[in-house]
């Protein structure tokens, strides 16, 4: 049987026998291992590294050089976004998690990221399978497709300092996607714990979508599954009256017409 490949683990890790090192462990090895193992990945942690040698210069390496990793951002540990901005820098395969009702910090909460409870088997169950999703997904893009806050900003600086009046416009689409997708995160995070979502904050999200093009087809594609996730959900459980269903009902059309328009002007037909 071939070698497995390398995934390495940023986590918060914590010193023996306290509540960060547990979680930690049984993260690892009930949730990540066997979700990467899938795909024919060994997962390491910096605290399970047995080569000799300078240890923060070993774990720099596995974050550069190994073709997948994962990174836990429970608990906001320095440590683990120090490592996460170099894995975001260089554009490099990651699956992002966190444990679940953790606000995930605001410079990455545009990013996918997976929720789990380690106390919940069916929690663990989810995110094992998303985990395996996502590392197929990632795995099958190149590097220039593989988006990250570093990656958004740095094409950001480059498109605004450009003197072509286009590249400054794309400089505002991808400005605007970046937001979006923050503001989609934060609304399915509410309806995740069952906060209340004012309806006004729904139709605002929405009409930024339609009404602003995107460069990305793919961004494009997703946005517009999302949201329509959304007004399922919002129809579902969240409806006070007729009047807002009717609305509902009305986005949900102009959302067919727009993915209809979107994949015409794929197949290069004219609107």
């Amino acid at each position: 049987m071939a070698d497995k490949q390398p995934c390495f683990v940023i986590s918060p890790i914590g010193a023996d026998g306290s509540d960060v090192r547990r979680r930690a462990d049984q993260i690892f090895r009930h949730v990540i291992t066997p979700a990467v193992e899938a795909h024919g990945f060994e997962a390491i942690r910096a605290d399970k590294i047995s080569e000799p040698g300078l240890i923060t210069t070993q774990i720099i390496q596995h974050i550069v050089e190994d073709p997948l990793v994962i990174a836990d951002l429970t608990g906001s540990n320095p440590n683990v976004f120090y490592e996460l901005a170099i894995r975001h820098a260089i554009r490099k395969p990651l699956v992002q998690i966190i444990q679940k009702d953790e606000k995930i910090p605001f410079d990455v909460a545009g990013m996918r990221t997976i929720p789990v409870d380690h106390h919940d088997l069916d929690s663990v169950q989810e995110a094992k399978s998303e985990i395996e999703k996502q590392v197929k997904s990632v795995l099958g893009k190149q590097p220039d497709e593989i988006e990250s806050p570093i990656s958004v900003s740095v094409e950001l600086q480059a498109l605004r300092r450009s003197e072509n009046p286009e590249d400054r416009t794309l400089a505002e689409i991808v400005s605007a996607i970046a937001d979006l997708r923050t503001d989609i995160s934060s609304i399915e995070k509410k309806i995740s714990t069952d906060s209340i979502i004012s309806h006004e904050s729904i139709l605002k999200l929405i009409d930024r979508a339609v009404r602003r093009p995107m460069r990305d087809m793919e961004v494009q594609r997703e946005i517009e599954h999302r949201i329509m996730r959304l007004l399922d959900q919002a129809k579902k459980e969240k409806v006070p009256s007729k009047e807002w269903s009717d609305e509902i009902d009305r986005l949900r059309d102009m959302f067919f017409v727009l993915q209809h328009d979107r994949d015409r002007l794929d197949r290069g037909v004219g609107l």
